[in-house]
């Protein structure tokens, strides 16, 4: 099933997700669903705040970054493409280890912040711990791409969004768009919530 997508503005995007367990209601379900609404966004990652859920879970899928023109202009490395090819995973209960290497930009979006892409400066290596839908524990290193669609999804679980990464000049410049987001006035191509406080 397709789930609105929670957008700028609603606290749930600011809370730190909680554990959980193998038990949790729901989850093969959730995950499903949160693959399939990752999917109609044209999204390459979702995690459970931008559903609405306040839970340490997200879902990556990079294969569309692996899908280049031989022609293209590109900085992919042979290795990145290969792993980003069958790059579909499900992170439970993560936490990174480790970040190391010279910071890099690239231009980012997200689905919770329609409309708005920055150049977003992050270290090149990760080192996870997490534990996949079956709950089996693995500890694994990404570089490049994989790494960062990894620490961009890591973020929303922690409460972080990548507008939080950008200058505060740059900020101020999409202020007012971020309102408008926080009001529902953007043009989104996927089904967006929009957070309504209780009177």
């Amino acid at each position: 099933m397709v789930l609105p997508i929670v957008v700028y503005g609603d606290p749930v995007l600011r809370k730190v997700g909680v554990d959980i367990d193998k038990n949790y209601e729901g989850l093969a379900q959730l995950i499903a669903d949160m693959f399939e609404t990752m999917y109609a966004a044209n999204g390459v990652g979702l995690a459970a705040p931008q559903i609405g859920k306040a839970i340490r879970l997200f879902v990556v899928d990079g294969t569309p970054f692996s899908e280049v023109d031989e022609d293209d202009e590109n900085d992919l490395s042979a290795k990145e493409i290969a792993t980003l090819k069958t790059f579909k995973k499900v992170f439970i209960n993560a936490k990174i280890l480790d970040e190391e290497g010279t910071e890099w930009k690239f231009n980012e979006g997200c689905l919770s912040i329609p409309k708005i892409r920055e150049d977003i400066s992050r270290k090149p290596k990760i080192k996870i711990e997490y534990y996949d839908e079956n709950f089996k524990k693995h500890t694994e290193e990404y570089d490049g791409i994989p790494a960062r669609i990894i620490q961009h999804e890591y973020d929303h679980i922690q409460g972080v969004l990548f507008t939080d990464k950008i200058s505060p000049l740059k900020r101020t410049l999409i202020t007012g768009k971020l309102t408008d987001i926080s009001k529902g006035k953007v043009n989104a191509d996927y089904k967006i919530r929009v957070y309504k406080p209780k009177k």
